[in-house]
């Protein structure tokens, strides 16, 4: 089992920064690929940004530029820095683990609100 928790989020004005992180904890040995989704009332969650044990990255057009995934194996945690936030950005932001063999793992979530 792996067990996946959330912090950081929060309300900030638009062009403000946020950074969540996700601690890991249970078999985390086996987390390859870890990563940052979100979803809003009534759409499907969609596909932020994710990074793999070895550190490749891939973003969303929507975010490229303006946010950073990074992992820290040491402290079984990863991160996403926010930069230029905009009101489009609010959602709860979900982190999201999987193992070498493909079992997937949520967390509970985290609201990020961006004013205009």
């Amino acid at each position: 089992q792996v067990h996946l928790v959330e912090s950081g989020g929060g309300l900030v004005q638009a062009g403000g920064s946020l950074r969540l992180s996700c601690a890991a904890s249970g078999i985390i040995f086996s987390i390859n690929v870890m990563g940052w989704y979100r979803q809003v009332p009534g759409k499907q969650r969609e596909f932020v940004a994710t990074i793999t044990r070895g550190g490749s990255t891939n973003y969303a057009d929507s975010v490229q530029g303006r946010f950073t995934i990074s992992r820290d194996n040491a402290k079984n945690t990863v991160y996403l820095q926010m930069n230029s936030l905009k009101p489009e950005d609010t959602a709860v932001y979900y982190c999201n683990g999987i193992t070498v063999n493909g079992m997937e793992y949520w967390g509970k979530g985290t609201l990020v609100t961006v004013s205009s």
